[in-house]
């Protein structure tokens, strides 16, 4: 696998950012983008279909009342969900999309969106399964020859759905993301966690902390347990756990609340092993054989 892209304790979702009234004002947002920087996080990651485009342009206008600060940040885009979660009676019907045509608007929107001058990465959101593959491909590799992207890559797709694409492309696809957290812990024994590693992804962890879901029960107690010994958090452990993992896969943290996030960075960067088998343990209510 070649050197991890993200260098940070995790990435910055934003996919409530329009929840946030006061992330409205360009420049509350600007300062609170700033203040990330600050702490060392500086990769955010968008989707066309958060806040069906308000979270890419917020973020897009907080940028532009402050020169210099897309500099210094790095951004994910997803897109290929079409018709999200369609009102009653619209006629419309929720699909997925990554025709050329679709996926080349959706970098240029982002792009227009966000005010940035290139995507650091732009991943394909769900697999969709009426893709030409030779077409997508050489999409995807002329977005990257222009300088729109920096790398394409995938989320939520199977493996044979991310070799077929890649066998059609010239670059290589680098970042993957995929369910992932102590709870939700199947893709680490189904093949699809050692495929996304073999074939040198960077690994990206969405809702790693299962919705809030881990501070119950089994799990919640031994993370609370472990972060009074270690004098950290319960939210930091769950989120080094996964870093423990090969590959380092980078947790994607949806809160935008400072104290939140604050609390996310209080703990070590990996755990040991006996306590990383002991919260897997906690998950599955059995120990490994």
């Amino acid at each position: 696998m070649p050197a991890h892209t993200f260098d940070v304790p995790f990435v910055l979702g934003m996919m409530r950012l329009h929840e946030a009234p006061e992330m409205h004002q360009a420049s509350y947002l600007a300062n609170w983008i700033e203040a990330r920087i600050e702490q060392g996080l500086h990769w955010f990651d968008h989707a066309d279909i958060y806040g069906n485009g308000a979270c890419e342009t917020l973020f897009g206008h907080a940028l532009n009342t402050r020169p210099g600060l897309s500099k210094r940040l790095k951004v994910v885009t997803k897109a290929s969900i079409a018709n999200d979660n369609p009102a009653h009676g619209s006629g419309k019907v929720k699909h997925y999309n990554a025709s050329p045509d679709y996926l080349s608007r959706a970098i240029d929107n982002a792009l227009n969106r966000l005010s940035v001058e290139r995507l650091d990465h732009f991943l394909i959101h769900r697999p969709d399964l009426l893709m030409n593959a030779e077409a997508t491909g050489r999409a995807l590799d002329d977005a990257i020859d222009a300088g729109k992207i920096g790398a394409a890559g995938i989320s939520n797709h199977l493996p044979s759905q991310w070799r077929r694409l890649q066998n059609a492309m010239h670059h290589p696809l680098r970042a993957n993301q995929i369910e992932l957290s102590i709870s939700h812990n199947a893709p680490l024994f189904d093949d699809s966690f050692d495929d996304l590693c073999a074939d040198g992804h960077w690994p990206m962890a969405w809702s790693p902390l299962a919705g809030g879901t881990l501070m119950q029960g089994n799990v919640g107690n031994v993370l609370n347990r472990v972060a009074r010994e270690q004098n950290g958090t319960s939210n930091a452990l769950a989120l080094a756990w996964l870093r423990s993992l090969p590959g380092r896969p980078i947790p994607v943290v949806g809160s935008v609340k400072p104290e939140r996030i604050g609390d996310m960075l209080d703990g070590p960067e990996t755990l040991s092993r006996e306590t990383w088998y002991e919260l897997l343990e906690a998950a599955r209510g059995h120990c490994v054989a």
